[in-house]
């Protein structure tokens, strides 16, 4: 892999937004960790609402869930993305919205599936995940990978199994 892991190589520009944007398009199901009350690390599996990605993710919850108070708490958080082979993780800062217009722009049968009442219920909130950086892997698949170890092996060189890069998404 190539590695980006000197801040001199921590960037933030329109392409670094498209390029994160372009990996994580198709991902519907991610990974949100947030810290618990005893300090913990938990992860749960999150929909993540269908929106272009700007920096921000969206996403549906009982106003009543440990996560919500967990985000209220402490909100610095971590979501994870994979996708065939692409690993994106996303760090950030959460937050609480409890806003009926949001709500109903994000509102989709997906999301009506788990919460019947419809996007007015003052019981569901959105969190909102500002990210500061994403860090991502991408992989240019199996078969390439298999031969590029096997070259490396018979060369003596380093394989090639893709990228690897971090990336400032605070402008």
């Amino acid at each position: 892999m190539t590695a980006s892991t000197h801040p001199e190589h921590d960037h933030f520009d329109e392409d670094a937004l498209a390029k994160v944007r372009s990996l994580i398009k198709d991902v519907r199901v991610v990974m949100l960790t947030s810290v618990d009350q005893d300090g913990g690390l938990v992860s749960r599996p999150m929909a993540l609402q269908e929106v272009e990605f700007d920096g921000d993710l969206w996403f549906f919850s009982e106003v009543d869930a440990p996560k919500v108070a967990n985000v209220r708490a402490t909100p610095q958080v971590n979501v994870a993305c994979t996708d065939d082979s692409v690993w994106v993780s996303l760090k950030g800062q959460a937050d609480i919205v409890d806003d009926p217009d949001k709500k109903e722009e994000l509102w989709n049968p997906f999301v009506e599936s788990w919460f019947t009442s419809g996007p007015r219920d003052a019981t569901i909130v959105l969190i909102r995940v500002h990210t500061e950086s994403a860090e991502y892997w991408t992989s240019p698949g199996t078969v390439v990978t298999a031969l590029s170890m096997v070259k490396a092996k018979v060369t003596g060189g380093t394989p090639d199994v893709g990228d690897n890069e971090i990336v400032n998404l605070e402008g």
